[in-house]
């Protein structure tokens, strides 16, 4: 069972034509509560002991942010200038209990006996993350917008805690600041055409420590990101298409070989080439397509294993396809019809890429139709995702938990304005 709750506001003023201040405040909460098994593999002829288990989890979080923006001239050059502080406060609980282990084999399932496991009675915090920095940067125009200049930077902090299972008993924390920079330029040699390039670093949490590591559940310190990217965009007339490559660098958590059992360390880094293609736009004035491909070569570069290192990393398929379409329908006006395919290539369960996922393509359909009661717009929506019930694998978080494709799903909804 899960419930989400939020909560958002926003507001801008105009303070003149050329100045604008903004801000926002947010937050919610995210309640799980589940039963589930917890499976071990015990040999080679496929023995199983599993055990269940009733997990309750709590996430609170809250937001806000306040900024201004201005546009001006200097000379030739125009500026849009914006300068925003924001911050996030995210807290996790987690309680658990755990039933009796029994045994079963994969190849000879054999029925078990119903348990009855209590919800937990004690969810304590387990973690506190909060973010909270500054950024500012300066959008230039120049040659009638032929020629775009970004330039800016991040004061980012980061600051993390694990609790222990007496609530306020710090176990682990870090805290961290960094100034990354943002840098991005789009050059229109044509009226149809823009070439564009861009530099980004970011400052993230930690990675956790996964349950079999002797410090399981500890958050890393943050790390820095980088991404390059190059490209261009091609409009041709209602329909446009963009390429790009990109480079992501990311820094993540290994487990590593201690006297008292295997710990999770920082050390190692990954990283992610590719390719992106897209294409968009009014195919009639009733046909709409929204597609692309990416092409991703993932690498580990740094590893504390020889045999881990330069693999193909956990959970990165070497090509996704998403293609997507609208169709406003002449026999019933207001009703459109909607379809897409999604595909994801085979991706690695374990960092020394012998065992995989296989690949797997979801098809999903839906139809809107907007019309008016009582003068009062409304839209009616209708989806069913994964149409012929296809059993696969969607994904693939670190250290090989997978997650399982939802089944044919229908949902269906209504929206209103007054």
């Amino acid at each position: 069972m899960g419930k989400d709750q939020f909560w958002l506001g926003r507001v801008e003023y105009d303070l003149a034509d050329n100045v604008m201040v903004f801000g926002a405040l947010g937050g919610g909460n995210s309640r799980i509560e589940r039963l589930f098994d917890t499976p071990t593999i015990l040999s080679s002829a496929g023995d199983v002991g599993i055990t269940p288990q009733n997990f309750i989890f709590d996430v609170n979080r809250l937001t806000a942010e306040v900024g201004a923006r201005a546009a001006f001239d200097t000379g030739e050059v125009e500026h849009t200038v914006t300068f925003q502080a924001s911050g996030l406060q995210q807290s996790l609980a987690r309680g658990s209990r755990s039933g009796s282990i029994q045994s079963t084999n994969l190849f000879s399932p054999s029925d078990r006996p119903e348990q009855h496991v209590p919800r937990p009675d004690h969810v304590p915090k387990v973690s506190q993350n909060v973010f909270y920095g500054f950024a500012l940067s300066d959008t230039m125009s120049m040659l009638d917008e032929r020629i775009q200049l970004m330039l800016g930077g991040r004061w980012q902090h980061i600051d993390t805690e694990n609790y222990g299972s007496i609530a306020g008993n710090v176990i682990a924390s870090s805290d961290q600041a960094a100034v990354t920079p943002l840098v991005g330029i789009v050059v229109k040699p044509w009226e149809n055409v823009a070439i564009y390039a861009s530099y980004v670093e970011g400052l993230s949490v930690g990675d956790s420590a996964p349950a079999t590591a002797v410090n399981a559940g500890e958050t890393l310190a943050p790390y820095r990101s980088r991404q390059y990217e190059i490209g261009t965009k091609l409009e041709l007339g209602p329909i446009a298409a963009t390429i790009s490559a990109f480079q992501i660098e990311k820094p993540f958590g290994q487990l590593e070989a201690r006297a008292s059992g295997p710990a999770f360390v920082e050390g190692g880094e990954q990283r992610n080439r590719g390719l992106e293609v897209n294409i968009f736009g009014d195919v009639t004035s009733e046909l709409r397509l929204l597609g692309g491909v990416t092409f991703i070569q993932g690498e580990l570069t740094k590893t504390n294993n020889a045999a881990t290192r330069d693999k193909t990393p956990i959970g990165v398929p070497t090509v996704q396809i998403n293609l997507g379409a609208e169709w406003d329908t002449p026999f019933i006006e207001g009703l459109t019809l909607t379809g897409s395919v999604i595909h994801t290539g085979d991706q690695f369960v374990n960092a020394a890429n012998t065992q995989e996922i296989p690949s797997w393509t979801r098809f999903d359909l839906g139809a809107r139709y907007l019309t008016t009661i009582n003068e009062a717009p409304v839209t009616f929506r209708a989806e069913v995702e994964n149409v012929f019930d296809l059993d696969y694998w969607s994904g693939v978080a670190s250290f090989g938990t997978i997650s399982q494709g939802a089944p044919l799903t229908v949902k269906a909804s209504m929206t209103t304005d007054f």
